[in-house]
Order: structure tokens, then sequence, then C-alpha cells
């Protein structure tokens, strides 16, 4: 039916996806089928962790109780103290800061020779190494935070479908053409949703 995304939520009423979208859009359509006595239902947020709802009352009960706003979906707020608040004054003319900070570096004789031969000088080097090692390190998280999405999404609700343990172990072992062989039975559904999760960790 879709794939998830960070901010989206998904539920299902046993191995059937009847949502896929807005946490919003989703908890409405969990309410309905909490209403029509749809069970086991199961709604989970963008980190495949489960939403414990509370279904008494209307819909605009359950959305207030899950702090939405019933007749919309909520905007996202706009933190105005934060530093990453892109700023709607418009800018002056000439050279934008930078904001280099010059601190001091130790290094050997031979880190040095080796900085005075590169393109743009030592301090660029310098600069495009840490942004080298940064760039590496953000792509190991992001695989390491996608294989545990998944992982939990694959724990809250194919803990019994056949394969699953092996299906956890080639996960793990970032191995996709097992992990595909072994969620091959589940409902389809389910299998979509995680295999749909599973790619991000094995990119």
């Amino acid at each position: 039916m879709g794939q998830a995304d960070s901010s989206s939520w998904v539920a299902f009423v046993g191995g059937r996806q009847i949502a896929i979208g807005t946490p919003a859009e989703v908890a409405r359509s969990a309410k309905r089928a909490a209403d029509a006595g749809e069970a086991p239902l199961l709604v989970l947020d963008g980190e495949s962790r489960v939403v414990d709802i509370d279904y008494r009352g209307t819909e605009a009960d359950v959305l207030r109780r899950l702090g939405f706003d019933a007749a919309a979906d909520p905007a996202p707020a706009v933190d105005e103290t934060s530093p990453y608040r892109e700023s709607l004054t418009p800018r002056g003319r000439g050279r934008p800061k930078l904001g280099v900070v010059a601190r001091e570096v130790t290094l050997l004789p031979r880190h040095w020779a080796w900085l005075a031969t590169q393109p743009g000088g030592a301090s660029a080097a310098v600069r495009r190494l840490v942004d080298e090692a940064r760039q590496a390190g953000v792509s190991k998280d992001r695989v390491r935070h996608a294989t545990e999405v998944a992982y939990r999404f694959m724990s809250a609700i194919a803990g019994n479908e056949p394969g699953f343990e092996e299906a956890t172990r080639a996960l793990f072992a970032k191995h996709e053409p097992r992990f595909l062989e072994h969620t091959a039975e589940w409902p389809a559904d389910v299998r979509d949703h995680a295999r749909s999760l599973a790619r991000r960790a094995f990119a």
C-alpha cells in the first residue's frame, strides 16, 4: 500500500495493512477499525515503535488525546530559538560569513608535508578530510538506524511468521537475497512493509 518514511505511521489488522500516512490520518483509520471490532489492531510510528492509542469516545477525542487537531493534521511548529531556523530577513550584499574558527592542530612533519601538496592548501585539505569522514559516519548511522527500524517492525508483527529468525539474521548480516527468501511466505502487506524498511538497511 505504500512505503513508510520517518514521519509516517502505519496500522495493521492482523497481517493486513489498513492505513499508512500522517499520524492523524492513521489514527483516524485505526479508530474506525477499532469501532468496527477489527482485531488485532496494531499502530506503529515512523520508527516502528508501537503507538498506544486510547480509542474511547469520538474520533475527535482520540485525536485530541494524541495531541492532534481534530480538524486537520498538525502543522510543524517552528522553534524560533533554534540556531538552524532559516532567517526570513533578506541577506545583505557581500560575501556570506562562513563561520570559520581558527584553532590549533598538532600534526607530525609527514602530515604537514602531505598537506602542503594538496590543492587549496592545508586548511582546505583538512576541511575536505573532515567532511569525508563525517559523511562516511552519517552513512553508517543511517544503515544502522534503518536496520533497527526494520527489526522493530518485524518483532512487533512477524515474530510468529515462518522464517522470522532466519530473516532477522539476514537483516543484520546485510544479506538481502536471504532476507527476501525467508520473508516470502509472510502475509503480503507485512512482507512488503518489512522489505520496504529493510531496503534502506541493505542500501
